[in-house]
């Protein structure tokens, strides 16, 4: 007993202070995924103490998970700003913080998304990365936020997914039609989605028919002729 009580002693005090770290970095993985802005260097000076403190004997998946998505954010940002030197870096260390990640939490749809885009940005499109997309609808086939980022990314590589993969791609469009993400699922369909479009578009049979009109305003307005199932387009529907 005395020996279980100074195992349980030496456990508690090795993880507190990872404990401790959990609820920040909770938080601020939650604003990183509502794209809040953080002002210049910002994320930069968060990330700073996390790599410099020795590692914990117990870590959280939410840390890695933050520091995977803190990575991805300044990659992104390193992309935007159009520095190939800053961008390979972080890409880099994206690639190594969102593995890190999904060895502590396998379940976590949303990284499997990102491991196969940023393997893709990196390298190109490459049909053994298609596997990640592949886990990502497996394990949250029908999560608006995550399709947002998600539909377009699979859209564009349509061809080279199973059947069962493209038929929750295609729900996963019909979806963002009736969650009433019109303008999305609008730029999704012009995109990659146009070679697919009677697909997709028979796929929204089931949504409700306010959002369809409304899709259907939207492309008629960018000057696109299709059929939108149970929508006239008549001059009518436009006044």
């Amino acid at each position: 007993m005395l020996l279980l009580g100074m195992v349980g002693v030496i456990w508690s005090l090795a993880a507190l202070p990872s404990f401790w770290r959990v609820m920040p970095a909770r938080e601020l993985s939650t604003r990183i995924l509502l794209d809040d802005r953080f002002k210049p260097g910002g994320l930069s000076r968060v990330l700073a103490p996390m790599e410099q403190q020795p590692a914990p004997f117990f870590v959280p998946h939410e840390l890695a998970r933050a520091e995977a998505l803190i990575r991805l954010r300044l990659a992104e940002e390193a992309i935007e700003r159009a520095s190939s030197e800053d961008a390979d870096r972080e890409v880099v260390l994206t690639l190594k913080s969102v593995r890190s990640s999904l060895s502590l939490d396998p379940t976590d749809s949303f990284l499997w998304l990102m491991l196969y885009s940023v393997e893709t940005t990196r390298n190109g499109f490459d049909r053994n990365n298609v596997s990640y997309l592949d886990r990502s609808y497996a394990l949250a086939p029908r999560e608006a936020w995550i399709a947002l980022r998600r539909n377009k990314l699979a859209l564009a590589i349509f061809p080279e997914l199973s059947e069962p993969v493209q038929a929750k791609v295609t729900s996963e469009f019909a979806g963002m039609v009736d969650g009433d993400f019109i303008d999305d699922a609008a730029l999704n369909l012009k995109t990659g989605g146009w070679l697919h479009r009677d697909r997709l578009l028979a796929s929204l049979e089931q949504v409700n028919v306010i959002q369809r009109k409304a899709l259907a305003k939207r492309l008629v307005g960018d000057g696109l002729k299709v059929r939108v199932p149970g929508v006239e387009t008549d001059e009518r529907l436009w006044r």
